[in-house]
């Protein structure tokens, strides 16, 4: 069984940084691509970003060249770096992993920025 635990959510204000981590348990966290995702109140989820197994990334417009998503096997963990933080990405930011036609999801985990 996949388990998914993110971290590392809270509140900053507008131009501030967060880090999130999402712990994988299980085998072959190698082989994942990881994604985040996040949804805030009234709205679908949507995608962050994602790095395959190979570490090609792809993010949202919204957050090109102020989130950066990485990943350390050896920890079987996914972080998603977020910088210059804006009130629009206030959400709970989900975790997950995909293989083929199969998917984990975290619990999420809530970002506030005020302003």
């Amino acid at each position: 069984q996949v388990q998914l635990v993110e971290s590392g959510g809270g509140s900053v204000q507008s131009g501030g940084s967060l880090r999130l981590s999402c712990a994988v348990s299980g085998r072959s966290f190698s082989i994942y691509t990881m994604g985040w995702y996040r949804q805030a109140p009234g709205n679908q989820r949507e995608l962050v970003a994602t790095i395959t197994s190979r570490k090609d990334t792809n993010y949202a417009d919204s957050v090109k060249g102020r989130f950066t998503i990485s990943r350390d096997n050896a920890k079987n963990t996914a972080y998603l770096q977020m910088n210059s933080l804006k009130p629009e990405d206030t959400a709970v930011y989900y975790c997950k992993a995909s293989l083929y036609v199969n998917y984990y999801w975290g619990q999420g985990t809530q970002v506030t920025v005020s302003s």
